[in-house]
């Protein structure tokens, strides 16, 4: 029997194929395609039964998720935390500028290592964070300009961006049904609303963390107190 998120994973990857996005955007990546094994890992090992608490981010950072294909999926804590590694491929439009050599990959994404990094804190054992807690991107895309800069869904067209959104929205609902968490929370604003687009209804809690971006001036001043301050406060942790 095909684990639900894996099916619902499967679904959404099919409905992004073959569409075509305009400058600014030069290339896009899709890490459930090329490093579909890893994140399979990612769903199997650690999205089985229902969770309190569902994280989600926006889209994949160019060395976590486009790398690991775990969402904020910085090399060490996926491979040494979460205890997941394999093969990865390679985009069939790569860019040269945007190499993808898997858990190869040098590079540090520091809005992963921050956000697991705070998780690795609060709990050392990657199975007790995620016997109550999940971590899902809304979008698997990747996008990116001729220079190599990464493009964000809000730089693109609405009218490109419809059929992401409605397949994103599609899946995100899936996620919400199949995990029942009593809390949804977004990492960063564009997250928040996408969960409260997704879940209208919604009768626990939906709340945000501050995105652990570098490019957040916020978040480069005591980023992990201020997501535990916020957790604390939207009573999704105890003190």
């Amino acid at each position: 029997m095909t684990h639900p998120l894996i099916s619902a994973a499967d679904e959404l990857r099919k409905a992004l194929r073959g569409l075509a996005f305009s400058v600014p955007v030069t290339h896009t990546y899709q890490p459930l395609d090329y490093a579909w094994e890893t994140h399979c890992q990612y769903l199997e090992r650690y999205g089985s039964g229902e969770k309190s608490v569902l994280f989600l981010g926006m889209n994949p950072g160019p060395y976590g998720m486009a790398q690991t294909g775990a969402p904020f999926g910085e090399i060490p804590a996926v491979r040494d935390w979460m205890k997941i590694s394999g093969p990865v491929g390679t985009p069939a439009d790569l860019h040269p500028k945007r190499p993808i050599s898997g858990f190869a990959c040098a590079k540090s994404e520091v809005s992963g290592r921050r956000l697991w990094g705070f998780f690795a804190e609060e709990f050392p054992h990657a199975p007790d964070f995620f016997q109550h807690h999940f971590v899902a991107n809304y979008c698997p895309l990747v996008w990116m300009t001729a220079s190599g800069a990464n493009v964000t869904p809000d730089k693109i067209s609405a009218t490109e961006m419809r059929p992401v959104e409605d397949a994103c929205l599609a899946h995100l609902r899936k996620v919400i049904a199949i995990l029942n968490p009593q809390c949804l929370i977004g990492v960063g604003a564009y997250a928040e609303q996408r969960l409260r687009l997704a879940a209208p209804d919604f009768t626990g809690t939906i709340s945000k963390i501050l995105h652990p971006s570098p490019a957040s001036p916020a978040a480069n001043r005591d980023w992990a107190g201020t997501a535990r301050k916020q957790l604390i406060e939207a009573g999704v942790w105890q003190k």
